[in-house]
């Protein structure tokens, strides 16, 4: 089966904007009862953009693909399900297009891979930490990366780039509220570069926390 470039999943035909998208992500469910915890994401305008509910320790999946994720857009509508891979809860994940039933995911579904820094090869290595690279499409994750994510994510302060032209998808960083305050870490600023999927930078990041955390 060919690999699907990286192009074909990021850049959108209908890319005008010139400026980056702006999403502010918090590290908390929208859902109010106990037992959940996940990720609220507002975009530029506080309209709410993404959200992940992980009460997923509840459901069947918890003996058959537990510890899956599904990011949600704001009406509730599952985009991708975000698969830990057996026996790598901590080193690599992998996404799927749509909601994942219970173990159900085709392996034709799935989107990309994404795997910590902690276990990158010598080939990947570099004078930036990189905290993990993502291999898009049916790719393996040991090869040759599509995206890098370089800097300190528990620190939110890193870049997702291409590793092949080097240019920055995105930006992580902490919440700024003026020039003097600063908000904590559950609090934090997304910036994705023009032309590139909002919905794929946004799955690296549920990713990131979960391998960096």
């Amino acid at each position: 089966m060919s690999r699907i470039h990286p192009d074909d999943m990021l850049l959108k035909e209908d890319a005008q904007l010139l400026r980056p998208a702006v999403l502010t992500v918090w590290k908390r469910s929208s859902m109010s009862f106990q037992g959940t915890d996940g990720f609220t994401v507002f975009d530029h305008h506080g309209r709410l953009a993404f959200r992940v509910d992980n009460y997923s320790r509840k459901s069947c999946c918890i003996t058959g693909g537990g510890g899956r994720l599904v990011l949600m857009d704001g009406a509730g509508k599952a985009l991708l399900t975000l698969k830990p891979q057996v026996l790598s809860m901590q080193y690599q994940w992998n996404a799927y297009r749509g909601e994942d039933k219970c173990g159900t995911s085709s392996p034709n579904s799935k989107v990309f891979s994404m795997r910590s820094g902690s276990m990158l090869f010598h080939r990947h290595s570099s004078k930036d930490d990189v905290e993990a690279i993502v291999v898009m499409g049916h790719g393996q994750s040991d090869q040759t990366p599509d995206f890098r994510i370089e800097g300190c994510f528990r620190r939110r302060n890193c870049k997702i780039k291409s590793s092949t032209t080097g240019q920055m998808v995105a930006k992580i960083a902490r919440k700024r509220v003026n020039n003097k305050i600063l908000l904590g870490d559950d609090v934090f600023t997304l910036a994705v570069q023009p032309g590139f999927d909002t919905q794929l930078v946004m799955a690296f990041v549920i990713i990131l926390d979960r391998i960096c955390g």
